[in-house]
């Protein structure tokens, strides 16, 4: 009799193990399904913020032009920049930061605030107001110098763009001609890649600019982005 109760406890609790031991495994395997399911959403959503963080950012800095003065900013010619390169799929993020009415002296003093954020391609769209002002030349040249020694200094593996100028006549032909010659003087002294001029095409051409005759239309602008790019893709 004893004997038999010894066997039915023994028997009992062998079984007891079998199941404690049988849960655990569906509990460990159950374990390892999840982590399986998982596992590539994590990674997914990690390789995701990985490229997003390795773009490049190709800052243009300059006045209303470079705003999209008077259009949609998706239709101004940094955005349309930015639509090439995503067709084109590069690794490129396009920063807009023209702020319209800008002078060279403007610039200047914001540019260390517009640094903040590392950059990787500078394109420097001023000056044009301050021929509209008959400013200083050599106040616009010292000034536009100033904005490229800072950006070397933040960033010297930068690559920046010059976007070259043009004012009209009525300053008289000295004025005029020396204020286009600054952006090359500069290009050549800094070794600066250079857009001779940033509204060939459409600057002086009533179609392509609104009603007050400086700021290009969405047409416009489509132009000078088309201007903009045979320069920025050498240097990409």
């Amino acid at each position: 009799m004893i004997n038999t109760i010894k066997q039915t406890l023994s028997a009992f609790v062998i079984g007891g193990m079998l199941l404690i031991q049988g849960c655990s495994s569906n509990s460990s395997e159950k374990k390892n399904e999840e982590a399986t399911t998982t596992a590539p959403a994590t990674t997914t959503a990690s390789s995701a913020a990985s490229t997003a963080a390795q773009k490049k950012t190709i800052l243009f800095y300059g006045n209303s032009i470079t705003a999209g003065y008077g259009l949609d900013p998706a239709q101004a010619f940094p955005a349309l920049i930015g639509k090439r390169l995503d067709s084109l799929k590069m690794d490129y993020k396009v920063v807009n930061a023209g702020l319209s009415g800008e002078t060279t002296a403007g610039g200047k003093s914001r540019i260390g605030w517009v640094l903040r954020q590392p950059v990787d391609v500078f394109v420097l769209e001023l000056g044009g107001n301050d021929g509209l002002r008959g400013v200083s030349l050599a106040s616009t040249r010292l000034n536009l110098q100033a904005i490229i020694d800072t950006v070397h200094t933040k960033y010297p593996d930068c690559k920046i763009i010059l976007a070259g100028m043009q004012v009209p006549p009525n300053l008289g032909t000295d004025y005029t001609q020396e204020f286009k010659g600054i952006y090359k003087e500069l290009a050549t002294k800094n070794k600066l890649p250079l857009i001779p001029f940033l509204l060939d095409r459409v600057g002086g051409i009533p179609r392509l600019n609104q009603p007050d005759g400086i700021h290009p239309t969405a047409e416009g602008h489509r132009i000078v982005a088309e201007t903009v790019w045979q320069t920025l893709k050498t240097v990409l």
